[in-house]
């Protein structure tokens, strides 16, 4: 099969912005490795706030803004979780997993880490999340907050992933900011192993939406470990049409690829 790499803009992205995800795959380095690649896809779109990963990051109640981010490959995991004030988390673990002898880093010792391989102080804070906060702030003063605060806001979207297919080698990375409004220190599916993020020898696979269903449900490694048993979009479909809320995947195989949601979900694909 021909190099493939595959990338989505998060649970509840509109379509409209799929012109604007194959942009960023026309414009791809494409030397290197799957994992190369996907990580490179990734902090393309940590780059831009219309993502919500990196510099498009949501905040947490408190106005906090902390970010996870998970990549693996046939060289292993590694994750961050609720790290600041860094620019590309998906580089940070990808660092976790090739620098460290861990596998996952959370909080403040993920960004002593950070600091500590040189990545600078960034404040990812945008106009587009101080207005979330405001608009927040007025639902608490108007007493007009749900019960279940976390999913306020559906209309931002979540995880940004890649998945790649690379001489016959496969890799997986996801960045996330989480959804709106959220406790500090929460954690959903994207830097848990098997939850939002999947690979091994038969393929690889990342999920977006609620990440706590996903993770309870471990829902990569369930896909993954159906791989070969049937066509990979009907695996894909079979499993994400349990949900009863919003989850979308993509899934790539030494064969096929799947890109599949209950939801919108921008994403795009690129032979190579």
């Amino acid at each position: 099969m021909k190099n493939q790499i595959v990338i989505h803009g998060g649970a509840n992205s509109p379509s409209t912005l799929n012109e604007k995800l194959q942009n960023i795959l026309d414009n791809l380095d494409v030397n290197g490795s799957s994992l190369d690649l996907a990580v490179k896809s990734v902090v393309m779109m940590e780059d831009d706030p219309t993502f919500n990963a990196g510099t498009g990051s949501v905040p947490r109640i408190d106005g906090s803004i902390q970010m996870d981010a998970a990549v693996m490959s046939d060289s292993g995991f590694g994750s961050v979780m609720c790290i600041e004030n860094v620019k590309h988390p998906v580089m940070v673990a990808r660092d976790v997993m090739e620098k460290s002898p861990h596998i996952m880093l959370a909080g403040e010792g993920a960004v002593e880490f950070a600091r500590k391989l040189g990545y600078e102080y960034y404040n990812p804070e945008t106009e587009k999340s101080r207005e979330m906060m405001d608009k927040l702030k007025a639902s608490i003063k108007n007493n007009t907050l749900p019960e279940k605060f976390k999913f306020m806001v559906k209309s931002s979207s979540d995880t940004v992933g890649a998945v790649a297919r690379i001489d016959d080698k496969f890799a997986a990375a996801v960045s996330t900011g989480g959804a709106f409004p959220m406790l500090r220190g929460r954690v959903g599916d994207s830097p848990v192993i098997g939850a939002g993020i999947y690979q091994g020898e038969k393929g690889a696979v990342v999920a977006t939406g609620i990440g706590e269903d996903i993770a309870k449900d471990l829902l990569s490694f369930r896909i993954y470990q159906q791989i070969g048993t049937d066509d990979l979009n009907e695996i894909v479909k079979k499993e994400i049409d349990k949900f009863k809320v919003s989850v979308g995947i993509i899934a790539i195989s030494d064969n096929e690829y799947s890109v599949y949601a209950n939801t919108d979900m921008a994403h795009a694909e690129r032979e190579l």
